[in-house]
C-alpha cells in the first residue's frame, strides 16, 4: 500500500465516480481502476460497490476512508513541518473563495503570497461557501472565505473579517424603492432572482425569510453575480444581496434597506479545527493583523 494509492482510494470515495475522479487527478480512467484494484487484492477486500452510474463504498470502504484521510493528513503535515523549516520554500496551499465575497481581495492576497513564496505551489477553488465549507471538512481545502458560519461541521472553525448588511435590489422605477424601509411581508408576493443554494447570499436570505414566516418565489437561479444584476436590471425580479454587491450597479438599480431584523452578510474564514498548515498561517497573517490588529 502505498500513499498515491490512498489517494486514489479517497478521490473516488469522495466523488462516488470513477471518471470524474480520474479527472480531478489528472490520471487515465484505466490507470486508476488498476490502482484500486491493486489495493483491493492487497487488503483481500472490496471497497466499492460498483454500478453503471455511480460507486458506493462498501463497510470495508468506509472504515478505510477515515484513516486513509488521516494518514494523508498527516504526510501533508509533515510535508509542511520541513517547508516551514526551509523558510517556505517549496509545499502548496489550497485556499477557497466565493465569487465577489467583499470585504478581502482573495486574488490580491494570493498575488502578495506568491510574489512572496514563489516556491509554494497555490490551488484556488471558486464555489459557494456550503460548498467551501465541506472542502476544508473533507481536507481538499486549507483555507476557505466564506459567507457566515451555520450548519457548519464540528472539525471546521471560523474567524470572522467583517459583517455588512444585507439589501434588496430592484428597478428604479419598483414600487418598493418608495419604501425606506422595507417590512417582511411587503417582500412576500414578489417574484426574487438568487443564487444557487449552496451560496452564502442565498442561504442568509433564505434563514431571514424562514425565520419571518414569510414564503418567497424564486423565479430563476445563477451562479454569477453580474448574471444576477443583470436580471433584476432587466425586470425578472428583485433580489436580496450584501450591500457590496448592490453598489456595482449603483445608478441603474437602486437597494433597499431590509427589516431592522434582519440577519447581516458575515464574511468568515474557515479553517480545519486541528491546525492550518504552516503557508496557511503565512497567508492569514497580514489579513487577521488588517482586520483584528
Amino acid at each position: 500500500m502505498d500513499l498515491r494509492q490512498l489517494e486514489h482510494f479517497v478521490t473516488v470515495a469522495e466523488e462516488r465516480h470513477f471518471t470524474r475522479a480520474s479527472e480531478r487527478l489528472f490520471i487515465s480512467q484505466s490507470g486508476l481502476s488498476a490502482s484500486i484494484r491493486a489495493l483491493e487484492k492487497e487488503l483481500d477486500a472490496e471497497l466499492f460497490d460498483r454500478n453503471t452510474r455511480r460507486v458506493e463504498l462498501t463497510d470495508a470502504g468506509q472504515a478505510l476512508l477515515e484513516e486513509s484521510r488521516r494518514t494523508l493528513a498527516s504526510v501533508v503535515a509533515a510535508r509542511d513541518a520541513v517547508a516551514a523549516v526551509q523558510g517556505l520554500r517549496r509545499g502548496r496551499l489550497r485556499v477557497g473563495t466565493e465569487q465577489c465575497l467583499g470585504a478581502v481581495d482573495v486574488p490580491r492576497e494570493l498575488a502578495t503570497f506568491h510574489s512572496a513564496h514563489p516556491g509554494v505551489e497555490l490551488v484556488v477553488q471558486q464555489a459557494g461557501s456550503a460548498r467551501l465549507v465541506d472542502e476544508v471538512h473533507t481536507g481538499r481545502l486549507d483555507i476557505a472565505f466564506v459567507a457566515g458560519s451555520a450548519g457548519a461541521p464540528d472539525d471546521v472553525r471560523f474567524e470572522r473579517l467583517e459583517s455588512e448588511p444585507m439589501t434588496v435590489v430592484c428597478r428604479p422605477e419598483h414600487g418598493l424603492t418608495r419604501a425606506k424601509r422595507l417590512g417582511w411581508k411587503a417582500l412576500g408576493g414578489e417574484t426574487f432572482v438568487d443564487f444557487n443554494t449552496d451560496w452564502g447570499s442565498r442561504q442568509v436570505a433564505d434563514r431571514a425569510f424562514a425565520a419571518a414566516g414569510v414564503a418567497r418565489r424564486i423565479a430563476s437561479e445563477v451562479n454569477d453575480v453580474h448574471t444576477l444584476l443583470d436580471l433584476v436590471e432587466h425586470g425578472l425580479g428583485i433580489a436580496v444581496v450584501p450591500k457590496h454587491i448592490a453598489a456595482k450597479k449603483a445608478g441603474k438599480l437602486i437597494a433597499v434597506p431590509l427589516p431592522a431584523d434582519a440577519p447581516t452578510w458575515d464574511v468568515t474564514i474557515a479553517l480545519p479545527a486541528s491546525a492550518t498548515t504552516a503557508a496557511g498561517e503565512i497567508f492569514l497573517a497580514p489579513i487577521r493583523q488588517r482586520f483584528h490588529p
